[in-house]
């Protein structure tokens, strides 16, 4: 283990040298770890503030999907500079979960500083969570996340407890500057959860996939046998008998799930553009999305959804396994799941 800095945004960061062409690094300023291969890290150094708030985004949504160290290649930047930048509103409810998450209880004030002083290098650093806090907002400057803060206070999601006038800290913020805390209102609270809001109680899992005869092992070997694993039950709209119009019972069996599994095989036909609109559809009311995709199919997957950690699988055990693995790092266990 080394100190050094962190490729993305030269800040301190600690970086471990792996036996492949790149290096892991444990950065405050992107949220985490994460590993750059050599040329990802090549073409890093020679792009804007866009690229590295898109990649930081990126890699904070990878992280919240459960992957614990993304992996940034060549292929991934020129995926990220496609990708829409955050709205305003969008940034300030990822700071306000951000802010969540590092509070460690309700009612708990919420303490960070711009700097604090290190006294044994004798300068002035970042704040770990405030770089954190960079990082979720898809911020640059540090005034950006003061921005953001009163805007979520000004919409009463948050309240500040100390008067802006540069107060210090105490504790462990005692030799901080720039200090502020704040508290998370109970309407903060409410608002987050009709963000995050799912219907943890329900057993169905909708699938999304090609319905073609060289998907049946897949399907019926390696997604059916991963979600009953978990304790869910699996539904793929053409198994169903209805006399409703197709697209309102997609739309309605997608409402009443869990989650969602998107397979993004394709044969010589192209894309299946029911798979994308269904995935779209469902992170559009933050009901989450497992994406999959035959390893063969990998070239042929859209830019709009590449960006998220697919399971490249081989064949149906292989999908079994992973499935089975991500359904439990990222869903968890459903009110079907067998005590063995």
């Amino acid at each position: 283990m080394t100190q050094d800095i962190c490729p993305i945004w030269k800040t301190f960061a600690i970086i471990k040298w792996t036996g492949r062409d790149g290096s892991d690094v444990e950065s405050p300023r992107t949220g985490g770890r994460y590993f750059i291969s050599g040329s990802a890290k090549a073409i890093v150094q020679h792009k804007d503030d866009i690229l590295r708030v898109q990649l930081t985004t990126w890699l904070v949504n990878q992280r919240r999907l459960g992957v614990e160290c993304p992996e940034i290649t060549s292929d991934t930047i020129h995926d990220v500079e496609k990708s829409h930048p955050l709205t305003v509103p969008e940034r300030g409810d990822r700071l306000l979960a951000n802010i969540r998450n590092q509070t460690s209880a309700i009612g708990k004030h919420f303490c960070f500083s711009k700097r604090y002083l290190n006294e044994e290098a004798n300068s002035w650093m970042e704040d770990e969570i405030f770089s954190n806090m960079k990082a979720w907002s898809g911020s640059v400057e540090s005034d950006d996340v003061i921005y953001l803060m009163h805007f979520l206070t000004q919409r009463d999601l948050i309240q500040n407890k100390v008067s802006e006038s540069g107060a210090q800290g105490q504790g462990p913020y005692k030799n901080k500057e720039d200090y502020y805390e704040y508290l998370i209102t109970p309407d903060g609270y409410a608002y987050l959860s009709g963000l995050e809001k799912t219907p943890i109680d329900l057993k169905q899992v909708f699938v999304a996939m090609w319905f073609d005869e060289s998907m049946k092992d897949g399907y019926e070997k390696g997604i059916v046998p991963a979600i009953r694993e978990a304790g869910y039950e699996p539904l793929r709209i053409d198994q169903k008998e209805h006399n409703n119009k197709i697209d309102d019972e997609i739309i309605a069996e997608i409402k009443r799930s869990r989650f969602l599994i998107a397979d993004f095989t394709q044969g010589e036909t192209g894309a299946r553009g029911g798979v994308y609109y269904e995935a779209g559809f469902a992170h559009g009311l933050n009901i989450p999305v497992i994406f999959t995709c035959h390893k063969d199919a990998i070239d042929d997957v859209h830019f709009d959804t590449r960006q998220y950690n697919h399971i490249f699988w081989e064949n149906s055990e292989d999908l079994y396994i992973r499935l089975t693995q991500r359904i439990s790092a990222v869903i968890g266990d459903g009110p079907l799941k067998k005590v063995h």
